[in-house]
């Protein structure tokens, strides 16, 4: 059976061991956030996750959600998990005071959402579309606008959307046709239809305020001829309380592979009252602030689903009795050995950890920089994470969802047979995470933001942001000979990276196919040198608390032990990435499209 317990220990070494969370306090506005009230956060979010939310991810996917005369239904149970979710603050966590958030940093927030998606991804999308839909109104609303509705969304009395694609119109948004009318009290008649939009129809919160993509009349059929504009379920009355039904309606709700406790919906807009967010023509803005937060959630989701079904496959090895070690019984008092001393289940459940803890760990990184791009009193600093951020953005969405879904496959495969029947659960993590690699933009868009926006903006500046830290790194360490073994193999990765990236280049200037054609390869390569970076830093730490005596030795010589293996085992993968990165990209353009 899946089993979840939240890591709390190795979130906490991310936190305070890896990325100095105690000096979180010091930034303006996270006073308050000291490594002790972080951890009693952290400990009563993980008792929801594992008593609350994940009991109801099975039965949630068996069951699915209804649709029925126009209303969706979520599965038993769901209500009110919601309403214990929201009435324990957790809607709230990282939003404004001012609205009635709790204002967590991002590093404790990020945290908070692993273990939601571990326990019930389906759950976790109502209130993280929310929380993506209050990002953008918080940054783009008029005062008004989120005076009148921003305190319901961050209660979570109220949820969130964000609808973007149509049934012509997915990563190209040009082709966008859902008109926006002006009218005379300053407000826009909407009329058009979405699909795949998530959670766009549900029973858990009294009334849903929708994030539309729209064109005002006579705009050019560009993206910058698109606004946003906020588009409530029921018109919201002077008191604040929700009144007439709006021109909003659920066509359908779609039958998908996964996250099936998800209302995945086709929404209908005739004639629907909104208002603009932001400025005329300007939307993508606005929308690209919610969209670039969904995929830092999306890549959560992906390394949350993997540490879920790591736990599964760890607890079914122990236990599952199969064959002789090959060096000779190791039980000998059993008819069988557990399948954990076999090399390859070894194989699988390292891969599926070293993945996972260096995600963790990257994630940590990243959602530090956010919380210096939003506190740092200084604007050079804050100037350095938002550039951090935006450069990572697209790597944390494609390599933890890649990674995520690599890493339910071999859980489920450690189960063999068992692991392919819907009892154990494990199949549902695999089907769950394929979702995560399209949805937020695919992991191929996202190789291609990354060769084709991040690497040439300002001149390489962002680039730089990452290659910097690291090349300091790696001088401040040159001489310590047992920190080698991680540094050695990081400092060639990042050669192979400086190569890729000079071939991306220079190779693009002569035929501007070969960037998208190195893309996805590049986008790997650049995430497993991150990784890298990151066994590093925690190798160094764990070694520094051996030499110390720390109480926890089995826990800091079990992260040097997965820290060896996926610089030994996982690392050189970076270096088939650039052999075929400069390759080029004949062999697949050349190819005649006709025999495809």
């Amino acid at each position: 059976m899946a089993t979840y317990k939240a890591p709390l220990r190795d979130m906490r070494f991310v936190l305070n061991e890896l990325h100095g969370g105690e000096a979180l306090p010091q930034l303006p506005g996270l006073e308050e956030m000291t490594p002790d009230v972080v951890g009693s956060v952290l400990e009563e979010a993980a008792r929801v996750c594992e008593e609350v939310l994940f009991p109801l991810n099975r039965s949630g996917d068996e069951a699915g959600c209804s649709f029925e005369n126009g209303i969706v239904r979520t599965p038993a149970g769901f209500p009110e998990a919601y309403r214990t979710f929201r009435e324990g603050g957790w809607t709230s966590i990282a939003c404004d005071p001012a609205y009635g958030g709790q204002g967590l940093p991002h590093a404790v927030a990020s945290l908070i959402d692993e273990m939601i998606s571990s326990a019930n991804l389906s759950f976790g999308l109502y209130p993280g579309l929310s929380y993506g839909a209050y990002v953008a109104l918080h940054a783009f609303g008029s005062a008004a606008l989120k005076d009148k509705y921003l305190p319901k969304l961050v209660e979570g009395v109220w949820s969130g959307t964000m609808c973007l694609t149509e049934p012509h119109c997915g990563t190209d948004l040009r082709l966008l046709r859902t008109k926006a009318a002006p009218q005379s009290d300053g407000s826009y008649r909407i009329s058009g239809t979405k699909i795949f939009i998530s959670a766009g129809e549900h029973d858990l919160t009294e009334n849903i305020l929708h994030l539309v993509l729209a064109r005002l009349p006579h705009t050019p059929p560009t993206i910058d001829g698109i606004s946003l504009f906020l588009v409530p379920k029921f018109l919201v009355r002077d008191d604040g309380s929700p009144g007439a039904r709006n021109g909003v309606a659920c066509g359908s709700i779609e039958h998908k592979m996964g996250i099936k406790a998800s209302a995945t919906c086709v929404i209908n807009f005739d004639n629907a009252a909104g208002w603009l967010v932001g400025e005329p023509n300007k939307g993508m803005r606005a929308m690209f602030a919610m969209m670039n937060t969904e995929r830092l959630a999306v890549g959560i989701q992906g390394l949350g689903l993997a540490e879920a079904s790591y736990q599964g496959a760890v607890a079914y090895a122990r236990e599952r009795l199969q064959g002789r070690a090959s060096s000779g019984a190791r039980y000998p008092d059993r008819p069988a050995d557990p399948i954990i001393v076999h090399p390859d289940v070894r194989r699988m459940l390292l891969t599926q950890r070293a993945y996972i803890e260096g995600c963790r760990a990257l994630g940590g990184w990243v959602a530090q920089a956010l919380d210096e791009q939003q506190h740092h009193p200084e604007p050079d600093r804050r100037a350095a994470a938002g550039d951090l951020v935006a450069l990572l953005t697209p790597t944390v969405k494609a390599l933890f969802t890649d990674l995520g879904f690599e890493a339910t496959n071999l859980g489920m495969q450690v189960l063999g047979g068992h692991g392919y029947i819907r009892e154990q659960g494990m199949e549902q993590y695999v089907r769950d995470c394929r979702i995560a690699q399209i949805y937020e933009g695919t992991n191929g868009v996202q190789a291609l933001d990354l060769v084709g926006r991040k690497l040439p903006a300002h001149g390489g500046r962002l680039l730089q942001r990452f290659f910097l830290p690291i090349g300091d790194f790696l001088a401040k360490t040159a001489g310590d000979p047992e920190l080698a073994p991680f540094t050695g193999p990081l400092a060639k990765a990042l050669t192979h990276l400086s190569q890729a990236t000079d071939r991306i280049i220079n190779a693009g200037t002569v035929d501007p196919e070969e960037p998208g054609a190195a893309a996805s390869d590049y986008l790997r390569l650049f995430g497993l040198t991150a990784l890298a970076y990151m066994w590093a830093r925690a190798a160094e730490v764990a070694l520094r608390k051996l030499r110390d005596g720390a109480d926890d030795e089995q826990f800091y010589k079990a992260k040097l032990g997965t820290a060896r293996f996926f610089t030994e085992r996982l690392l050189p993968e970076t270096g088939g990435l650039l052999a075929a990165i400069m390759a080029g990209g004949r062999s697949m353009m050349e190819f005649d499209e006709a025999a495809l």
